[in-house]
């Protein structure tokens, strides 16, 4: 769903309602400092701060970036340290401190199960954010839009409470070059590591191919998978073989990007399907085709409780419910390069059709950025979303920046927490859903212009 759309109030209230709440792992960091830097109104933040184990860190965040009362709407607000190969101190702390914060908010008050997705093309932050969500006590790692066989074989070395570390994709290595990033636990806690329970492994995948390599090359035990298909929100896998391009300029998929449940049910691990299953009547489609279940995004990230602004959610629901809402699957608006769901709200900055030119290409939140060998041997980043004229001095092609959007700040956006540009105008939202945000309406009872998500979940049962 983005970052902070399944935030910890929409997990809480899935996993109070029967079910598996995730929150996104994504950019949690960020979201943390700018949430305390708004006031921290409910208190919510503090309060889960005040319980992290390790002594120092909340106290400082604090400091940094808590404001009473808020800052004002004009000013920009206080950037974190950008994610890198090598992180200091302070971006492990509050990396670290941050997955805390959402899985212990998501967790308190109930006994329900609760998981955090992560995304393997973001990868600078995922060993201090798994560590995290670990010392809350999060159930579930779901991971995807990667091969991410390194995860299991982390978190068996995390709940031990060992070093752990994680090879790096860095464009332009020379043959047998590794770049890895490193997390000890017993230096992160000032001298003795937490024995920690080791959580669930979900592996999301597009295909039997790759659940069959995760399942049989991890470093670790994978406790099951998500099937997901292409018309899931968010990242899709691109389709395979050479890339095609229907009349309105989207990826087409074919038969080949179907993933064969066979092959999967003959992995003898339980899987869900993902990707217009958010119906009802599709949770026993489902389970007649051997799945343990559904996972449901799109239905969720329009209801009462998840991180979209209100004002967005009315717009969706708006269009939704008049049969005028359209979803794009970008090829290039993505700086992974993987396909990107935009939903097409017109009149709204957020339309597709909006020129890249318009945007604010300034790379100050680095969450997908890529690391790149220079000539000299050492490394440096470069995202094809920042500045063209950037990305070209890092040696960068100019036309990979063709058509990228800043997908970390029109994230941002979209839960409300926009930074503001030099010239006092605010970074734009990009709303992302899947293919079923056009017919999300049909979640509203006769009467009503929200609704909540334990309404979604009676609907879906």
């Amino acid at each position: 769903m983005g970052a902070g759309v399944s935030d910890w109030r929409l997990a809480r209230a899935v996993s109070q309602a029967g079910q598996l709440g995730v929150v996104s792992g994504t950019a949690l960091a960020t979201i943390l400092a700018r949430r305390l830097q708004n006031g921290d109104a409910d208190g919510q933040m503090r309060r889960a701060l005040e319980t992290f184990p390790v002594p120092g860190i909340a106290e400082k965040i604090i400091a940094d970036y808590f404001i009473p009362g808020g800052k004002a709407a004009n000013i920009p607000f206080k950037l974190t340290p950008l994610p890198g190969l090598d992180p200091g101190p302070d971006y492990n702390a509050l990396t670290v401190a941050a997955n805390f914060v959402e899985v212990f908010l998501a967790k308190v008050g109930h006994a329900g199960l609760v998981g955090i997705n992560f995304l393997e093309k973001i990868q600078f932050p995922t060993l201090p954010s798994i560590f995290g969500a670990m010392l809350a006590g999060v159930d579930y790692v779901l991971m995807g839009a990667g091969i991410p066989r390194a995860i299991p074989g982390i978190l068996d070395r995390l709940a031990r409470g060992e070093t752990v570390e994680l090879k790096m994709d860095v464009e332009g290595s020379l043959p047998g070059e590794e770049f890895f990033s490193k997390f000890d636990p017993a230096t992160f806690c000032g001298g003795l590591a937490p024995q920690l329970k080791r959580p669930y492994f979900l592996g999301i995948v597009a295909s039997a191919t790759l659940a069959i390599t995760l399942a049989r090359k991890s470093s670790g035990h994978v406790d099951g998978f998500i099937v997901e298909g292409e018309t899931a929100g968010g990242h899709n896998a691109p389709p395979r073989g050479a890339l095609q391009l229907n009349t309105a300029g989207e990826p087409i998929y074919g038969p080949r990007d179907v993933a064969d449940l066979e092959k999967i049910r003959e992995l003898e691990l339980p899987f869900w399907l993902a990707g217009s299953y958010g119906n009802p009547g599709k949770l026993s489609e489902a389970l007649s085709c051997g799945a343990a279940g559904i996972q449901v995004g799109t239905a969720f990230a329009f209801c009462a409780e998840s991180g979209i602004t209100a004002d967005i959610k009315k717009k969706v629901l708006q269009l939704s419910r008049a049969g005028e809402l359209h979803v794009f699957t970008d090829p290039l608006a993505s700086p992974t390069g993987f396909p990107f769901k935009v939903l097409q709200l017109r009149g709204d900055p957020t339309h597709n059709q909006l020129t890249g030119s318009a945007r604010n290409h300034r790379c100050d939140l680095g969450f997908l950025r890529h690391a790149y060998r220079k000539a000299d041997g050492t490394f440096g980043y470069r995202c094809p979303a920042e500045p063209a004229d950037d990305f070209v001095r890092k040696d960068g092609a100019l036309k990979e920046t063709i058509g990228r959007e800043c997908v970390c700040n029109g994230l941002m956006a979209t839960i409300g927490l926009a930074q503001v540009n030099p010239d006092h105008t605010l970074r734009l939202p990009l709303v992302t859903g899947g293919n079923d945000a056009s017919h999300v309406a049909r979640f509203l009872q006769s009467g009503h212009d929200s609704y909540t998500a334990s309404e979604a979940i009676s609907q879906l049962l």
